[in-house]
């Protein structure tokens, strides 16, 4: 006669309904309340752009204009040059962020993969760097542009701050990321440093480099203390200055033109965040070296 085992049984528990899964009231709350903190401020600052003087200055608040004007707009544009300050912002937020990135990716990819004397020390330098305000070159800077006459002019204003220590520094975290093998296919096929970067790293870091693009594009086009000090003229000012240039013209009390002036300086980096936005996370993340 054939014994058979006994059979063995499990017991299935279900998943308590109350588990890590279970949407909480509260967390839903807080969701709400912070994004309020953040959209409220944002929807005063827009529709004041577009609300009448009186609906502006009438008691209680009004949150919902009566009417909307582009009145405004006008008076700010016509007050203060904003199109020479918005060209004057393009030039140096456009060159500016390419010579930054250039000079990042041109500066990782030697502190990457070439050996050179003093190469440890450098890079230590670079990242002390990162620990010293802006600021504190301010004075250093302007007697340098000044002796060498570029007071008032674009070369003054993008110059002294082509040199991105943070954009280096993650770009040279995302290239110790990339295989040597890709190094040493382009070394077995005849390629120098120059096409090694152009037709290999680029292409592979794409990610990275947008990111430290688009910092650059945004401290190029937000930089307020620097243009302040090294132009003189008001031709020469930027987007940021034309805002205390309207301020100044206009008073405190015109807060529809200032809310429209702001809006012509916060409009074009809002866009060009919006489209760029999905590489940053993969760009910062990239950075993370799996070794």
């Amino acid at each position: 006669m054939t014994v058979m085992p006994n059979a063995v049984t499990t017991e299935v528990t279900p998943h308590s309904s109350s588990g890590p899964r279970r949407t909480r009231w509260w967390s839903v709350v807080a969701l709400v309340v912070a994004a309020l903190v953040f959209l409220i401020p944002l929807y005063l600052f827009v529709s004041t752009a577009f609300k009448t003087d009186a609906d502006i200055n009438s008691w209680p608040l009004r949150l919902i204009p009566r009417s909307l004007t582009l009145e405004n707009f006008v008076n700010a544009w016509t007050v203060a040059p904003f199109g020479q300050f918005l060209i004057n912002s393009v030039v140096v937020a456009a060159i500016g962020t390419v010579l930054k990135v250039v000079l990042a990716i041109s500066t990782a990819y030697a502190f990457a993969f070439l050996p050179f004397p003093g190469k440890r020390w450098l890079f230590i330098f670079m990242i002390g760097a990162l620990m010293v305000p802006g600021h504190v070159t301010l004075l250093v800077n302007y007697i340098t542009i000044g002796h060498l006459d570029l007071v008032n002019t674009y070369a003054g204003l993008i110059l002294p701050g082509v040199a991105s220590a943070f954009g280096t520094f993650l770009l040279y975290q995302f290239f110790r990321s990339i295989p040597r093998e890709v190094l040493e296919a382009a070394q077995l096929d005849g390629a120098g440093h120059l096409r090694t970067i152009v037709s290999f790293i680029v292409p592979m870091s794409r990610p990275a480099i947008i990111t430290v693009g688009l910092i650059a594009v945004i401290d190029e086009w937000n930089g307020f203390v620097w243009p302040l000090i090294a132009t003189n003229s008001v031709n020469m000012r930027t987007l940021p200055i034309g805002l205390l240039y309207l301020k100044e013209n206009e008073g405190i009390n015109d807060w529809g033109a200032l809310m429209a002036g702001t809006l012509f300086v916060i409009l074009p980096m809002a866009i060009v965040f919006l489209l760029a936005q999905r590489y940053i996370v993969a760009g910062l993340a990239g950075g993370v070296v799996r070794r």
